[in-house]
Formats: structure tokens, C-alpha cells, sequence
């Protein structure tokens, strides 16, 4: 199904972080990346998700959301920053999964109960921003969470502890790796009111056939040294969907 197909459907418009992996996406240990993600509109049989690395139409996805627990799928469409996720699951998952969206939707309507996530953290409405670095090198990202003082990122990449960079136009430096990504923290501390349009940034254009993997992405094993070598320094019943 497309995108535009899905969108006159019934779904629920509501943001849930979790996280997901694509095949051939490995990291220098040759395990499979995890990636940050967040839906933009989920039903019992498929949702968009805002993500940093798209994927290619037809790649099968494993994804986990709190609120979900682990969800299986493959990519049936793209879209800048994101792709419609075909979910499988048996029917009686989806019937779980219709009862979640209706209790999260009254959940969402509850204005008490956003306020208090909102004094947690900020979750961004535009959750895409580019990292850049000092050698002038730019890459688009994904943005878990923010502050003040700093942010959550997702991204094809994973910088060394310590590098420099800044997030949209937040200078700062990568303090700590997480499971879907890194931590930054600002060298300054931003203006709440001003953060959202200092880091959000519109994701890249996608074409589906880009969206391939790293070559090597597991390094090659270096030969043996030569002898005598010096190393170098160096709720309710499913009535809200039918099923």
C-alpha cells in the first residue's frame, strides 16, 4: 500500500518512540545497527515511521515500541525521512494492538497528562536535523529527545566520545553511545522557546533505490605485521478498527 492510500484510511495520528533495524546495516563489530525512530500514524496494520535511515521498498524491519512491544513488517512505501511499515501479526495481535490505539488516543486527548511529559523531556515536532562536522562534513539525523543542554541522536553514523559537531545549529561535543545512537551535549545552554527551530531540519529527498547500506561494513581482519616491525603512534473492544 502507499503512503497516500494509507492516509484515507483510519488510523491514529500519534508520535511513540521506539526503535528498529534494516538487513546489511552492520557496525564495526559486525552486529546489525539500531536505529531511533518515532510513528507519525499507526493502525493494527500498518504505520509511518520518521526514521534516519529510510531503508529500500520490500526490506524487512524489525522494530520495538514501548507501547507495542516487538513489531515485525516490511517496508511498502517511502517517503522523505520515513516509511510506511506493513505490520505481521495474527489477528488477535491486531485486536491487542486496536484496543492500545483506542486507550492511547483518549490517553492523548488528556491535556494533564501531556503536560507532564512535556517537564521530562522535549520531544521534537519535527524530529529530522543534520549533524555537522568539523572537517565540513554534513549528515542528516534523527532526533530521539532534547533539552536545553543537549540532545538524543540517531544517525547512519556513530562518532567517537568527545567529537565535536553541532545539531542543526547547537555546537556541541558526543558525550555518551546509546543502544539507537549518541548523546550530545551543547556547549551552552539554549533558550527553551528557541530550540525547536535552532535544531529542526527538513529531512533529505529519498529515492527508495538509494537507500543502501555502507559497503564493507564489517572491517576487513589487517594482514600479520612483518617480523621485527614497529607499530606505528596512532480499553475497548476493537470497535475503533475492523480487524
Amino acid at each position: 500500500m502507499s503512503v497516500q492510500s494509507f492516509l484515507k484510511q483510519r488510523a491514529v495520528s500519534i508520535a511513540l518512540g521506539g526503535n528498529y533495524t534494516l538487513p546489511n546495516w552492520y557496525d564495526a563489530q559486525g552486529k546489525l545497527r539500531t536505529f531511533a525512530c518515532r510513528t507519525s500514524r499507526v493502525s493494527p496494520f500498518r504505520m509511518i515511521v520518521d526514521a534516519p535511515v529510510v531503508g529500500r521498498i520490500g526490506d524487512s524491519i524489525a522494530s520495538y515500541f514501548g507501547d507495542f512491544g516487538k513489531l515485525d513488517g516490511h517496508i511498502s512505501d517511502t517517503i522523505a525521512g520515513g516509511f510506511l511499515l506493513e505490520l505481521a501479526m495474527t489477528k488477535a495481535m491486531r485486536e491487542k494492538i486496536s484496543n492500545q490505539l483506542t486507550w492511547l488516543e483518549k490517553k492523548q486527548s488528556d491535556p494533564a497528562i501531556r503536560d507532564v511529559r512535556a517537564q521530562a523531556r522535549i520531544i521534537p515536532a519535527t524530529p529530522h536535523s543534520t549533524l555537522a562536522f568539523a572537517d565540513g562534513t554534513v549528515r542528516s539525523c534523527f532526533v530521539v529527545d532534547m533539552s536545553v543542554s543537549g540532545a538524543a541522536v540517531s544517525a547512519d553514523v556513530q562518532p567517537e566520545i568527545g567529537t565535536p559537531l553541532a545539531v542543526g545549529s547547537c555546537v556541541g561535543r558526543v558525550v555518551r553511545h546509546l543502544h539507537d545512537g549518541f548523546a550530545v551535549q551543547f556547549t551552552e545552554l539554549q533558550s527553551r522557546s528557541e530550540l525547536e527551530w535552532r535544531i529542526a531540519r527538513p529531512p533529505p529527498p529519498h529515492n527508495a533505490s538509494d537507500a543502501k547500506p555502507p559497503r564493507n561494513p564489517v572491517p576487513e581482519p589487517q594482514p600479520a605485521p612483518a617480523p621485527g616491525a614497529v607499530p606505528r603512534p596512532g480499553g475497548d473492544r476493537a470497535e475503533y478498527f475492523e480487524i
